[in-house]
């Protein structure tokens, strides 16, 4: 998606060391909403008419873009909480590594909101090394819920979480994918 590309190329900032890419200024701290709307417009074209009916993204800065794609798409919009809450009875568990928190967090979905009858699109920020989109296919292995496909803003193309999609026959798209970020911390994108 062009828009975004050229947002991450005026605004965004990144550091080579540790691969970060930091685009805070649109997407992770303050957020443009009308680009989440037109990045919405784009996911619910990739995966218009493959019988999805619920979209699931994880906390925090994945729901955005999923509240904005659902409303597009007309669907509801679940979300994996990090931590299991109180107000939970009983929930399908998980674990990811937060690249932001440099932590293992436990992550859980309400059972109601995730079955067997679920053809899901799950929707993020980002794909680095596909540690959430790893306990997004573990959640839907325990549940039975089917993955139709993943959406991200932002693919690390460096890093290693699209070929780990690949290699679980996973069908992903990225609205702007990094390439590189060269040694004077510059960002060069596909």
């Amino acid at each position: 998606m062009e828009e975004l590309k050229q947002r991450i190329l005026a605004e965004g900032k990144a550091r080579a060391e540790g691969g970060v890419v930091m685009v805070g200024s649109f997407l992770n701290h303050q957020m443009d909403p009308q680009l989440m709307m037109r990045c919405a417009d784009e996911f619910a074209g990739l995966f218009k008419d493959q019988g999805i009916n619920k979209i699931v993204t994880i906390e925090a800065s994945g729901i955005a873009p999923a509240i904005m794609t659902g409303y597009k798409m007309n669907l509801p919009v679940v979300f994996i909480k990090k931590k299991n809450p109180k107000t939970v009875e009983e929930s399908w568990k998980s674990w990811v590594w937060s690249f932001t928190r440099d932590d293992e967090v436990t992550v859980c979905i309400d059972r109601q909101f995730l079955t067997s009858s679920d053809r899901i699109l799950f929707i993020d920020d980002f794909l680095a090394d596909g540690h959430a989109s790893g306990s997004v296919i573990d959640l839907c292995r325990q549940s039975g819920a089917q993955i139709i496909g993943m959406g991200f803003l932002v693919e690390k193309g460096f890093a290693k979480g699209g070929q780990f999609l690949r290699d679980h026959g996973i069908n992903y798209h990225a609205l702007a994918t990094v390439d590189r970020i060269n040694p004077d911390n510059s960002i060069v994108l596909r």
